[in-house]
């Protein structure tokens, strides 16, 4: 499994930059997860849109579905041009109803609702889900392929179920929105320290801090989250890359 980060950024992309999206990839399947603002454009630096196989959405936050329209009109624009002629299946929670039916257009994407009390297959990729503390319903996910787990946190508060959940994850990709000593809990966002309490309770191999602030030195995230998980971990990059 090869895991790539699109984008990173909570809220708004930086310059020449975009929001939530992290492409998975593993024996020619092409899965994207969430599909934020700029995420169609940094996309297409690593796989062609006629590539992709599947999208999955954790929630319906601009910052993780702002691309979707975008997606969509991409898909009949190589539809027309005769360089595609499959229907794009986007993953979405159908809890709200409004966001969701939003998902299938025409010919050219097909929303499909996950029931998150169940595993769901995606091509290679086994899915399971844990609902996020957030003030919209969002889930987390386990992507499994073999033995091999990612953990993607989406956009929460610390709750201890993520321990379970993580245990003995590959790869965590946490959500890190707030610095150590504030609190997001009522944005629903995780300090630094919080995400790397999980990594270091759950035995994570690997931690990637992600869903950055824009204030602050991002630095101080990963020095206050070493002091608490003594594994390997990064603070997201555009481009950056895992594989295992």
């Amino acid at each position: 499994m090869k895991v790539t980060v699109i984008g990173y950024w909570g809220g708004y992309p930086k310059r020449n930059e975009a929001t939530s999206g992290y492409l998975i990839e593993h024996e020619g399947f092409n899965l994207l997860v969430d599909c934020g603002s700029g995420v169609l454009s940094q996309l297409q630096n690593y796989i062609k849109i006629t590539q992709l196989d599947a999208v999955i959405l954790s929630h319906y936050h601009h910052d993780h579905i702002a691309d979707i329209g975008v997606l969509q009109y991409a898909q009949m624009i190589k539809r027309i041009l005769g360089e595609t002629n499959k229907t794009l299946p986007i993953y979405g929670h159908a809890s709200d109803q409004d966001n969701y039916s939003k998902l299938t257009k025409s010919a050219d994407t097909k929303g499909i609702a996950y029931d998150p009390d169940e595993a769901l297959t995606i091509g290679p990729f086994t899915i399971t889900f844990l609902e996020t503390d957030h003030p919209v319903t969002c889930y987390a996910m386990k992507i499994t392929v073999g033995n091999v787990n990612v953990v993607y946190t989406a956009d929460t508060s610390y709750k201890a179920d993520f321990i379970p959940f993580a245990q003995n994850a590959n790869l965590l990709i946490a959500e890190s929105n707030f610095y150590h000593g504030m609190d997001g809990k009522s944005a629903g966002h995780m300090m630094c320290t919080e995400a790397a309490t999980i990594a270091s309770k759950a035995e994570v191999n690997q931690l990637l801090l992600t869903h950055l602030p824009h204030f602050g030195q991002l630095q101080d995230l990963e020095q206050a989250a070493k002091k608490v998980y003594e594994g390997s971990l990064s603070l997201a990059s555009t481009g950056w890359q895992w594989e295992s």
